[in-house]
């Protein structure tokens, strides 16, 4: 989609909600309106306009999912005690709660580990 496709829907947004804009001050508030309606109108035009790839005819998706299973139980793996197993906790369906008693944690401390399991993988996965 073209820049300037974008910025029209934008617009056109904007237009439409100008009612609500001008009842506001200008002030952060005004502003911060601005930019969600203009953000989201920009999200709708892109997922309108998303092309699918088509996938070879002998693509076999299970087999890719076997496969990014394996690398993801494998990284799993990798993870020091006790990240690895507040994740096969949750993976298993425990919540926080559940996960912090099981292990004499508290539920911000297996939050914040969750969150930096979660930024590592991304990072594995991403760059691979």
């Amino acid at each position: 989609m073209e820049v300037d496709d974008l910025l029209q829907d934008a617009s056109v947004a904007l237009w439409g909600d100008r009612e609500r804009l001008l009842a506001m001050n200008a002030g952060p508030q005004q502003a911060a309106l601005v930019w969600k309606i203009s953000r989201n109108a920009m999200i709708d035009a892109t997922r309108r306009t998303k092309e699918l790839d088509e996938l070879p005819v002998n693509h076999d998706e299970a087999a890719e999912d076997r496969s990014l299973m394996d690398e993801l139980h494998e990284a799993i793996s990798m993870l020091e005690e006790p990240d690895k197993s507040i994740v096969g906790l949750q993976l298993e369906g425990y919540s926080y709660e559940e996960i912090a008693e099981k292990l004499g944690m508290t539920v911000k401390n297996v939050s914040v580990r969750l969150v930096r399991v979660k930024e590592k993988m991304r990072k594995v996965f991403v760059t691979s």
